[in-house]
């Protein structure tokens, strides 16, 4: 699994070249690092399952989130390449868009946040799935969380 990220809030004309370019490198070419490697390790087996986490960045820029949503759209779409190349191999590529504040183990019960427990389920649900259904790709979010 990565999910690796820059919460970096600047307009696009105070984004410094250093900043964006960290944002990406970070974001998504970490992920290509991470995703390439696991593949390696993965396809002598013929099977294995490589999920990448995204955010609601992944699929909708917005004001001010320029070096947060470039690297989730790249890791999106490298998601999408790995899927399709090593899916006949054997190996399920999914991307999951959390799309809501996580909350913390332990604290009260909250309905405007995901519950870290819930989203371990999902990923696992992912993990577990036959290869003749496999997902690509789902959003998480909370039931009150605006979409």
């Amino acid at each position: 699994m990565f999910n690796v990220g820059t919460w970096d809030r600047a307009g696009i004309l105070e984004i410094s070249d250093e900043l964006f370019m960290q944002a990406w490198r970070t974001g998504c070419f970490g992920g290509f690092l991470v995703g390439r490697a696991a593949a390696e390790a993965m396809l002598p087996r013929g099977r294995g399952a490589i999920i990448f986490t995204g955010a609601t960045g992944s699929i909708r820029g917005g004001t001010g989130f320029a070096a947060f949503a470039v690297p989730k759209f790249g890791l999106r779409a490298l998601a999408q390449s790995m899927a399709r190349e090593l899916g006949p191999k054997g190996i399920h590529v999914a991307h999951v868009i959390i799309d809501g504040m996580i909350g913390q183990e332990g604290e009260p019960p909250r309905e405007d946040v995901l519950k870290p427990a819930e989203i371990a389920e999902a990923y696992y649900q992912l993990y577990r799935q036959k290869r003749s259904a496999w997902t690509h790709e789902i959003d998480l979010r909370p039931a009150v969380e605006k979409f």
